[in-house]
């Protein structure tokens, strides 16, 4: 089995050296998804929710979790992230929303991280300003 990046000798956590690694652009894309009542949907869809803007408010927080990925995430490296983007649609299906983040950086390591950050928070603030 091969050794685990992030453990040393003695299973102490260590934040892996990508020093000597080249940079390359890389891409990542996160989903996550919300169901919720038909009502609600709507409501949000329609801008009444009694929170305000929650799509607006939803991609902002995303946008901004995943530039704070590293000081919520332990080892994670801090990242000048290159494009950083939520979009989020309506799934009638569900029903409820799909929430799709894309990070991108040319760096030494994955953006991974801040995707999956970017897409959680988003739908984290989405059901916050929605359960009421």
């Amino acid at each position: 089995m091969p050794a685990l990046t992030h453990l040393g000798a003695q299973g102490e956590a260590n934040m892996v050296d990508v020093g000597e690694k080249t940079e390359t652009t890389r891409t990542a894309i996160a989903e996550g998804f919300l169901s919720m009542l038909p009502e609600t949907l709507a409501a949000i869809l329609a801008g009444n929710a009694k929170k305000g803007d929650v799509l607006g408010a939803a991609r902002i927080a995303g946008i901004m979790a995943a530039k704070k990925t590293h000081e919520l995430i332990p080892l994670c490296h801090p990242l000048l992230l290159t494009k950083v983007s939520v979009e989020i649609e309506p799934d009638h299906a569900l029903p409820g929303l799909k929430v799709t983040a894309l990070a991108r950086v040319t760096g030494k390591t994955g953006v991974e991280m801040e995707a999956l950050t970017a897409a959680s928070v988003a739908c984290l603030t989405i059901y916050d300003m929605a359960k009421a």
